[in-house]
């Protein structure tokens, strides 16, 4: 039984799942729109949405605290400058007043190769 067992294996080591998540939330802040399988996305939207709260509180006001954010939000994406400007400066701000549900999944349908379940995983516009 999976009692309290949380996450998605994805068929790799912990290691390529740690990082193919972080790839898959960098893609998702740089384009705003990706296209990948269903249990990918769902495994990936927890840790983009709570890095764009990150980037909320840390947006409010107080420079010690938006630089602590900066940081801690730049560690979980791979310590990449763009990336982390564009979602302090771009990304947070447009949802300052939403209270959640940043992202958005609707589904494609099967791959024609192996029939994988397809999503599109965007961030939902105001």
């Amino acid at each position: 039984m999976r009692h309290g067992v949380a996450g998605y294996k994805l068929g790799r080591t912990s290691s390529q799942r740690k990082l193919l998540r972080v790839n898959l939330t960098r893609q998702l802040f740089e384009h705003e729109r990706i296209t990948t399988t269903h249990a990918k996305a769902l495994s990936m939207r927890n840790d983009a949405e709570k890095l764009i709260t990150l980037a909320k509180k840390g947006n409010n006001g107080d420079k010690v605290a938006k630089m602590n954010a900066s940081r801690l939000a730049a560690s979980r994406l791979g310590n990449d400058r763009d990336i982390t400007k564009k979602l302090f400066d771009d990304i947070a701000p447009r949802y300052a007043t939403r209270n959640g549900g940043y992202t958005r999944l609707i589904k494609l349908g099967p791959r024609k190769g192996d029939s994988a379940e397809m999503v599109i995983i965007e961030l939902v516009g105001e």
